[in-house]
């Protein structure tokens, strides 16, 4: 399975940014998703996850009522959209695969396949 992030850049505190992440080589339809990021010095976070039919969600507390997860399965495309974005938002944006499962998880050794990333910058 291959995964290529995108949308992110620089945007003011208080803005929007959507995340993209395109799969292919795999199963997308039949697997759950997930977003995590890094921001410099810290270690890698869960962001939120999608189930596989989208039915169900999780979000990490710091993003929930800013952050949606969402899926397209006909084009192999999940997205996060990410509005009121605060400074402390900045990182390096991962959209994330496990080998199997359909179900939103949460921790990152429950996913075997990574995309490259993308950075999000929250100016102040």
């Amino acid at each position: 399975v291959q995964l290529q992030a995108s949308g992110g850049g620089l945007v003011q505190a208080g803005g929007s940014l959507k995340l993209s992440c395109a799969a292919s080589g795999g199963t997308f339809s039949s697997v759950a998703m997930g977003w995590f990021r890094q921001a410099p010095g810290r270690e890698r976070e869960f962001v939120a996850s999608i189930s596989w039919s989208g039915g169900s969600t999780l979000y990490a507390d710091s993003v929930k009522g800013r952050f949606t997860i969402s899926r397209d399965n006909a084009k192999n495309t999940v997205y996060l959209l990410m509005n009121s974005l605060k400074p402390e938002d900045t990182a390096v944006y991962y959209c994330a695969a496990p080998p199997s499962g359909i179900g939103v998880r949460r921790f990152s050794f429950e996913y075997d396949y990574w995309g490259k990333g993308t950075l999000v910058t929250v100016s102040s």
